[in-house]
């Protein structure tokens, strides 16, 4: 199962005081989200509609603080400029919180904590983190990611190959160009499934990264949201969603 953890501290505070006070008044709120990665966010091919985790998070929080979500297909490349430029008025898409971008962004509190992995091809099962320490192993990663950070610390910046798209990774590693790719965890068993008895997901657990919700330095809908954070985790909203996605211990 997903390890998971909200701001318990933030919870407690909120509910000692006024319970849940936040009303953005109906307001509709575009979000940006590079639909590329379920179960996260994607594009349901039944459909066509965006669909996923990050998804059903925004829609609870908005109906607890009456605002409406409308969810906008954008690369990862360029998702935060256009954030800072007004494109959209948040980002949902699975965004690690990091000290830099918290220097250039206001974050929610975590909503769930992200155990990265590494995809492997199937024949190579057997494969350790050790083995791509200290044996010339080359990784992928979609750039300027976490993931792209942690292949760096794991095999050097000469052994890893970063493209603008994970799907770009995915394929480097299926033509053989890589042996593995640095995957968030939260996405691990949709590639799994995808991809069964050609890749899978070998190596977990390696790193914990926290994600949150984004905002434009000094937005005023940061507090709204932990509020309404705050409250679909304490009537299990938040859980049924983690179960939802990716089952229960």
């Amino acid at each position: 199962m997903m390890k998971t953890t909200v701001a318990t501290a933030l919870l407690m505070s909120l509910l000692s005081g006024p319970m849940f006070a936040a009303d953005l008044a109906g307001a509709a709120l575009k979000v940006g989200s590079d639909t590329t990665s379920p179960p996260m966010e994607f594009v349901d091919p039944a459909t066509g509609q965006i669909a996923g985790f990050d998804v059903d998070v925004v829609t609870a929080i908005c109906a607890k603080i009456n605002c409406t979500a409308e969810f906008v297909t954008t690369g990862w490349d360029g998702i935060f400029a256009a954030l800072d430029q007004g494109s959209f008025d948040l980002v949902a898409s699975g965004v690690s919180i990091t000290e830099e971008r918290q220097k250039v962004m206001d974050f929610t509190e975590p909503y769930i904590i992200n155990g990265q992995a590494i995809l492997i091809r199937a024949a190579d099962q057997g494969l350790t983190l050790d083995d791509f320490k200290t044996k010339g192993k080359k990784l992928s990663a979609q750039a300027n990611t976490t993931d792209a950070e942690l292949a760096t610390s794991i095999v050097g910046e000469g052994n890893v190959l970063a493209y603008d798209t994970f799907n770009a990774s995915v394929l480097a590693l299926k033509n053989g160009d890589v042996d593995g790719v640095v995957i968030n965890g939260a996405n691990a068993n949709a590639y799994d499934k995808e991809f069964a008895g050609e890749l899978v997901v070998a190596i977990k657990d390696l790193q914990a990264d926290p994600l949150g919700l984004v905002f434009r330095k000094g937005d005023p809908n940061v507090a709204a949201f932990n509020e309404g954070l705050a409250a679909i985790q304490a009537d299990g909203t938040l859980d049924a969603l983690i179960a939802k996605y990716w089952g229960t211990n």
